[in-house]
């Protein structure tokens, strides 16, 4: 009997924290990360007490309910790197990150530095930069990217990204778009060479 009623608490522990963590990406996504822990809490059906034993912090929980969006950030730079035109993988990268913060107001605010102390995030976003930085160094060599990029100008228009206020997420998805449009040709070297 108390081996049955313990697998039953695991399961339950399990359900706790995956619902949890569902409504955790749920309110960070439409909210951003200032949402109140109590108020997660109520909407995954589960007390305070609850929460905090499964994630102390908000930082805790920010980080493993956004685990699946670092890894789609770094496999989004990964097939930018794998592009083998540095200027259309430089491209592709862009859009796709941008698409991926328009999605997820929380994502961005934990990828730009919200929670700086969490090693998980870190190690993502570092490598996420570092990829980029690779792929702008060879798009720079091929004349298509202006000379004077540098990895800030990417990180000044993901901030301006961010600001993107729309009615639906449909809306700041296609904002999102067509604001990634412009910055990528902003970033492109202009046809005679000059920047």
């Amino acid at each position: 009997m108390s081996d049955r009623l313990s697998r039953t608490l695991r399961s339950d522990a399990r359900d706790n924290r995956e619902r949890i963590l569902d409504a955790a990406r749920a309110v960070f996504a439409s909210d951003g990360l200032d949402v109140p822990m109590r108020e997660i809490a109520r909407r995954a059906g589960v007390g305070p007490a609850t929460l905090y034993r499964r994630f102390p912090t908000k930082e805790m929980l920010a980080t493993e309910a956004f685990a699946d969006r670092m890894r789609a950030c770094e496999a989004i730079a990964d097939e930018g790197l794998a592009d083998p035109d540095p200027w259309h993988g430089f491209r592709l990268l862009i859009e796709k990150i941008f698409e991926l913060h328009a999605r997820d107001r929380g994502f961005t605010e934990a990828f730009m530095s919200a929670f700086p102390r969490a090693v998980d995030f870190a190690a993502g976003r570092e490598h996420t930069l570092k990829a980029v930085a690779e792929l702008a160094r060879r798009a720079k060599e091929t004349g298509r990217l202006r000379s004077d990029f540098v990895l800030d100008d990417l990180i000044l228009v993901l901030m301006a990204n961010r600001g993107i206020q729309a009615s639906s997420p449909a809306t700041r998805v296609a904002a999102s778009r067509r604001f990634a449009r412009l910055a990528i040709r902003a970033f492109q070297a202009s046809p005679d060479g000059e920047t």
